[in-house]
């Protein structure tokens, strides 16, 4: 089975956080938490400044640390390749959020479970919808699918895509695409 996949594309995104507001209110994520932020990176001096809008979430590694540290099992990979949080199972121990190399997990103040981007799959995807940041984006910067799904494939295509801490090898599901043109930006 193939696995899913999201693409973020810097160039597109404006930084209007209409994706957190989605996944805030979908997710019913209390006030002072995130599963998703859109964090801006200003460079250079005034008047000439270049902002950059860096998604933060779980990148869903297909080699996940915070899998094999949970020491009851509630931290799970799914055949698609999405990790999960059973909070039926978690304890709140942290060892995962300690685990995670992307700062992606938070306990959840009210309900004293790990919580963390599920790229909306157990309320959105399972029934055929697409998460909610991406039904949202004004300006398609996200896309999402299976690996072979054809809008994910032309995106990878066309695009020259990184993978957030690929020295890490934990082979994230999330790709950004930096500059349509294949290299770094200044």
């Amino acid at each position: 089975m193939k696995k899913y996949m999201m693409i973020h594309d810097e160039n597109l995104c404006i930084g209007c956080q209409g994706c957190s507001v989605a996944c805030r209110h979908t997710n019913d994520v209390p006030r002072g938490s995130y599963r998703l932020q859109v964090r801006v990176d200003t460079k250079g001096k005034f008047p000439n400044l270049k902002m950059d809008f860096l998604r933060h979430s779980c990148v869903m590694c297909e080699d996940s640390p915070c899998v094999g540290v949970c020491p009851t099992g509630a931290s799970f990979k799914t055949d698609e390749g999405i990790t999960l949080v059973d909070g039926r199972l978690c304890v709140g121990c942290k060892y995962c959020m300690i685990a995670c190399p992307y700062d992606a997990r938070y306990l959840n103040p009210v309900t004293k479970v790990v919580d963390k981007c599920t790229f909306c799959f157990e309320e959105r995807v399972g029934v055929g919808m697409q998460p909610a940041c991406v039904s949202v984006c004004p300006t398609d910067a996200l896309v999402f699918g299976r690996e072979d799904d054809p809008q994910i494939v032309e995106a990878l295509a066309r695009n020259s895509v990184e993978y957030p801490k690929a020295h890490l090898n934990t082979k994230p599901l999330l790709a950004m695409v930096k500059n349509r043109r294949g290299g770094r930006y200044e």
